[in-house]
């Protein structure tokens, strides 16, 4: 670690307990787990877990509100009542922006795009952005999602068909890394990468496990490092200190960002010459180029920033989908009954008639394995949040405060930090039925989803986040996961393999799968060929 680290958080602390001294907290009365210690406070063992299980601790012991407390003293309002996050993410919208520390880390794998705007910026960025993900764009993606599922449909027959009984335990976190990277080259930018052709594309040799690379499995000494980075308040005082530091997830960031950047300045260019001869295709960067065209001077987004957009494309539509679909095969072994009724739905409706958008649409299971499947494993299981003006936030369940009184509303402060849970929201058994940690799709036909307040955008689930910072591509992730599930569940059989026994959910920007003592995103799976009698 460079030596500017240690001397900025220094006087940056210095800073914050003057600002702390001078300011009194709105949310001190607020229940909560006491402090392990002064120096991370409740933090280890809230972060230092696998995913979702400090939130679901939380949410038993607390309900849907609590206090938890930072390092060196800090604090943090614990969210996962309804009303709230629905106030917090559409009513209030920009008047709950990222934690500056957080947009200074999305500008590692991301630049200074989407992920990474706040206010005006990220109002004028997303409103050029939306005409290429609208409905009908993403319904047009889906011939390229099913080629590709195809095509990774080849490979593992080739090798299940050289296997002495047709089945063989596969990595299949790292075949649809592969495949994504693939899916989303065609459908976004009409680029043939070749992952699945040749496993060590450059493309996807930058991108691979980049988030877990950045964001890294929660540590003590990493935890402390990015929670002490809240006392400068400043995203652009943060990425100063990155540029100054030298490690190797800096590094490994800095040169994903070379390689990108290079193939970004060559797609810019040649899609812009192609609007000018009125070649324009259909993948959405050619739309996003044509929508920045049509835009006013004021409006359009710089080349710095069509950079940014292509590489917060790359990121949301590989690694996020890989996955969530890990996560649905990995469902489909432990429910072998699950995996049979899903199978017997795919092939009638496939039977006889090509796969699109409204065939998908009458597959009832299909989209209630789905939605469970993003509901149990969302992608990423909190956002990060602070007020930039004072607020109150209504409640759907009342709050009994540490003093004892009982608040249908809480006052929130300026500069309060905030922690959404998706997870904890995404297992409210008030939403979603007594059984909320179980997999069980059938939630989702027999009643048990409850329909009232809505906050997510596909489902009522967090799994997209919501308002005006929520998954722009959320249509193009569902049309790509549907297609690939249907073409892998039609064809093969996934059954668990003794090293689920060591599997563990980590934390790290998106949650992926490892195993208990290795490094390595992974999920190995029995796969064979599927019994072709149902």
């Amino acid at each position: 670690m460079h030596d500017i680290f240690p001397l900025a958080v220094l006087l940056g602390a210095l800073l914050w307990i003057v600002r702390r001294i001078l300011s009194r907290s709105s949310i001190r009365d607020i229940c909560g787990p006491e402090p392990e210690s002064f120096w991370l406070g409740n933090l280890k063992q809230f972060f230092m877990r696998q995913a979702g299980e400090g939130d679901f601790e939380l949410q038993e012991r607390y309900g849907r509100i609590a206090r938890l407390h930072g390092s060196i003293g800090g604090e943090y309002l614990w969210v996962a009542d309804p009303k709230a996050l629905q106030h917090i993410y559409q009513a209030s919208g920009y008047n709950y922006a990222k934690q500056p520390e957080r947009r200074a880390l999305s500008r590692l794998h991301s630049g200074h795009g989407l992920v990474w705007a706040e206010g005006e910026v990220h109002r004028r960025q997303r409103k050029t952005m939306l005409p290429a993900f609208g409905a009908p764009e993403s319904k047009a993606l889906l011939p390229y999602f099913i080629h590709i599922s195809e095509s990774l449909s080849m490979r593992w027959k080739d090798i299940l068909l050289a296997s002495r009984d047709f089945a063989k335990e596969l990595d299949v976190t790292e075949w649809l890394s592969r495949a994504t990277m693939d899916a989303i080259g065609e459908a976004a930018f009409d680029c043939q990468f070749g992952a699945l052709d040749n496993g060590g594309s450059e493309v996807l040799r930058a991108y691979n496990n980049l988030l877990p690379m950045v964001l890294g499995v929660p540590t003590t000494d990493g935890i402390w490092k990015r929670d002490a980075m809240r006392i400068f308040n400043s995203s652009a005082i943060v990425e100063w200190i990155h540029d100054r530091q030298t490690n190797d997830v800096l590094q490994r960031a800095r040169e994903c960002e070379q390689m990108v950047m290079k193939v970004a300045k060559e797609l810019v260019s040649s899609k812009a010459e192609a609007l000018v001869q009125g070649k324009g295709s259909r993948d959405i960067f050619s739309l996003l180029v044509k929508a920045n065209a049509a835009e006013d001077a004021a409006s359009r987004l710089s080349d710095e920033e069509m950079y940014a957009e292509m590489r917060t494309i790359l990121l949301a539509g590989h690694e996020t989908t890989a996955m969530a679909l890990s996560w649905a095969l990995l469902e489909l072994a432990r429910h072998p009954e699950v995996q049979t009724r899903l199978r017997e739905e795919v092939r009638g409706c496939k039977r006889g008639e090509e796969l699109s958008a409204s065939a998908l649409d009458s597959m009832p299971y299909l989209q209630a394995v789905l939605r469970e499947v993003l509901r149990v494993h969302p992608p990423a299981i909190h956002n990060f949040r602070q007020a930039v003006r004072d607020d109150v936030l209504p409640l759907a369940h009342p709050i009994t405060t540490k003093s004892g009184s009982v608040l249908t509303e809480l006052p929130i402060q300026k500069g309060t930090r905030l922690i959404l849970s998706i997870a904890a929201y995404n297992r409210d058994p008030d939403l979603w039925g007594s059984d909320p940690h179980m997999f069980d799709p059938d939630r989702w036909l027999d009643g048990r989803v409850k329909k009232g307040q809505v906050v997510g955008m596909y489902g009522n689930l967090l799994s997209f986040s919501a308002g005006v910072r929520g998954c722009i591509g959320w249509r193009f992730a569902i049309y790509e996961m549907q297609a690939f599930l249907v073409e892998l569940v039609s064809n093969f059989e996934f059954g668990p393999t003794e090293d689920l026994k060591r599997l563990r959910r980590e934390p790290c920007g998106v949650v992926a799968p490892m195993l208990e003592g290795e490094q390595a995103v992974q999920l190995p799976l029995r796969v064979s060929l599927a019994n072709y009698d149902v």
